[in-house]
């Protein structure tokens, strides 16, 4: 069943507070498809716009938007996380780039909606800044890839 579901199926909060503090890991991947105009623009690992430099900008609001996980996420526990790092590897010859967040923490609870929602917001904010150029841009395949910690450990086939 549902872990944020009641007895009385009604929306709950998960209730941490036997569980054991352990090491909390999560990987998280979206992917961007760029239109032919805007893949030109790419030099040099980033693509630099009137608004900044779009990869960059991108990074950082990922790790603020992981840190923000749960003012945005209805039920989620808030975490403090150890670390959140974004990467951005372009693929210029699909026309694509990935945007990687790995989470992690020391915390009764998963660091999984962590990782997707910095992956995302990184996602967004590529569009935000991008969409001057055009707005052809598809952010798609937002997933999981790994987690590790709790009951058990996960790994995307």
């Amino acid at each position: 069943m549902f872990s944020h579901l009641d007895a009385q199926n009604r929306p709950a909060m998960v209730n941490v507070g036997d569980k054991a503090v352990t090491k909390r890991t999560a990987h998280a991947v979206a992917v961007v498809t760029l239109p032919a105009t805007l893949a030109a623009l790419l030099r040099d690992g980033e693509i630099a716009t009137k608004k900044g430099p779009i990869f960059q900008t991108a990074i950082l609001a990922g790790v603020m938007g992981a840190k923000k996980t749960s003012d945005l996420i209805p039920l989620c526990h808030p975490l403090p996380l150890d670390d959140c790092q974004i990467e951005i590897v372009p693929d210029a010859a699909r026309g694509e780039i990935a945007i990687h967040c790995r989470a992690q923490t020391h915390s009764k609870t998963g660091v999984e909606m962590e990782a997707l929602t910095g992956a995302t917001v990184a996602a967004l904010t590529f569009y935000d800044m991008a969409k001057a150029v055009t707005h052809g841009i598809v952010i798609k395949d937002v997933r999981l890839l790994e987690k590790t910690g709790g009951k058990r450990d996960y790994r995307a086939e």
